[in-house]
């Protein structure tokens, strides 16, 4: 599935099931009504299942991640705001939980990796390996936001405005980070020239 037309899913629902973002049903999953509850998850699920897969997750994840961000939604429903939307919100924890699976199934793949005795013909693929290790580690030393913002916007090919969205900040903010980025990666990276 296309990344067009998971938005246009995504727009399709957001449309058809308008009463999602009712304060008076939002009050009743605020109030642990299960069966409103319930609907807000059947309705949603497969929504979030396509857009986390367009993103890179398994299909696995893609459900461990859908379950996390529901649990977290009904753990916290006592703070739901019914002025906003619970479908944002529940699209933003599934999305940032995803991040978080990348970042550190990253770490988990760099910390096991086994150092291999280097031949004459396996002298690019050395390079090419000791190259990704010194992205992977320019990223990492990046700050917290940066970092975020560059995963988002390079990595998972957002747009400026999907990222901006995603972590509540301003299109420019998102676009001063990767300058920053992209300046801390030339920096880094000045030997591989």
């Amino acid at each position: 599935m296309t990344f067009l037309s998971v938005e246009i899913l995504f727009l399709l629902a957001a449309s058809e099931h308008s009463a999602f973002n009712d304060p008076e049903f939002l009050l009743r999953i605020k109030q642990g009504d299960h069966q409103a509850f319930k609907q807000f998850f059947e309705t949603n699920h497969t929504y979030l299942f396509n857009f986390l897969r367009q993103k890179g997750a398994s299909e696995q994840a893609a459900e461990d991640l859908i379950q996390q961000a529901f649990v977290m939604i009904w753990e916290k429903r006592s703070q739901i705001d019914e002025s906003k939307s619970l479908r944002s919100y529940l699209f933003k924890i599934a999305h940032s939980r995803l991040l978080n699976l990348f970042r550190d199934n990253a770490k988990f793949v760099e910390e096991s990796a086994i150092p291999e005795q280097a031949e004459p013909e396996q002298a690019d693929a050395e390079d090419a390996k000791q190259l990704n290790k010194a992205i992977e580690r320019a990223i990492g030393e990046m700050p917290e936001k940066r970092q975020n913002v560059f995963r988002l916007c390079f990595l998972q090919e957002f747009t400026y405005k999907e990222a901006a969205e995603v972590l509540d900040v301003s299109a420019k903010t998102i676009e001063n980070h990767m300058a920053l980025a992209l300046k801390d990666l030339r920096e880094a990276l000045k030997g591989y020239r």
